[in-house]
């Protein structure tokens, strides 16, 4: 199955975007209503304002697959991409585990801020929460991002949960990008996704030198393969 079917708003309304977390032990996949527990436990902080904007940093730049009615450049102060999550559904497997991208503390990170339709808030976050907590290794907060135009404002960011166990502690471009080389999974190479991220960044003028060095790091791999 293509990727453009695996990750869609079809697949995941529907449920089949769960097949790709098939080989997710049972003790680790979230249930629908546990992804519903902690989306109603997130919105208890929600801005007094009614407002509610999603920082995007990864796949929701270039993908976001939810409604939005504004989106803008923006920075978060504090936190720092990190791909220290490791995967064995989506882009990676049990037998090649692959690494997807978080948040860690320290830093800044350069992204996007989108901001949902107040007439479908609700069912946007549910769609938004059964993508990003299929297992729950983020931990969502809400966080101060500075638009271009400098005002300040609170959005929903996914970060890395330390207390997770699939979350690794070493995650330098040496380490990762022999594994990330050799992992794929339903959805995708784990690849594919470096090279869409730097890309999608690079198109929005906001390079970010750590994806940047994994990025030649697996190109340089891969030349030495090939070689």
């Amino acid at each position: 199955m293509s990727e453009s079917k695996v990750l869609s708003r079809k697949s995941i309304l529907s449920g089949a975007y769960f097949e790709a977390f098939a080989g997710v032990p049972e003790g680790i996949l979230w249930s629908l209503e546990k992804i519903d527990a902690s989306l109603g436990s997130a919105m208890k902080s929600r801005p007094a304002n009614g407002e509610v904007w999603l920082f995007g940093y990864g796949s929701l730049i270039w993908n976001p697959l939810f409604e939005y009615d504004s989106r803008e450049r923006a920075t978060l102060h504090g936190w720092h991409r990190s791909f220290c999550l490791r995967t064995i559904g989506g882009r990676g497997t049990a037998e090649a585990p692959g690494r997807m991208l978080s948040l860690e503390p320290g830093g800044f990170t350069v992204g996007v801020a989108l901001r949902l339709p107040k007439e479908s808030i609700d069912d946007e976050l549910r769609m938004i929460w059964i993508r990003e907590m299929v297992t729950g290794a983020y931990s969502p907060t809400w966080a101060d991002v500075t638009l271009v135009d400098e005002r300040k404002i609170k959005a929903l960011v996914f970060v890395a949960d330390p207390s997770h166990p699939y979350h690794e502690s070493n995650s330098d471009v040496s380490h990762i990008a022999p594994l990330i080389s050799a992992a794929s999974g339903p959805i995708g190479t784990n690849v594919d996704y470096v090279r869409k991220l730097q890309s999608s960044l690079l198109d929005c003028n906001m390079p970010d030198p750590y994806v940047n060095a994994l990025a030649a790091e697996l190109d340089r791999l891969s030349a030495a393969k090939n070689a």
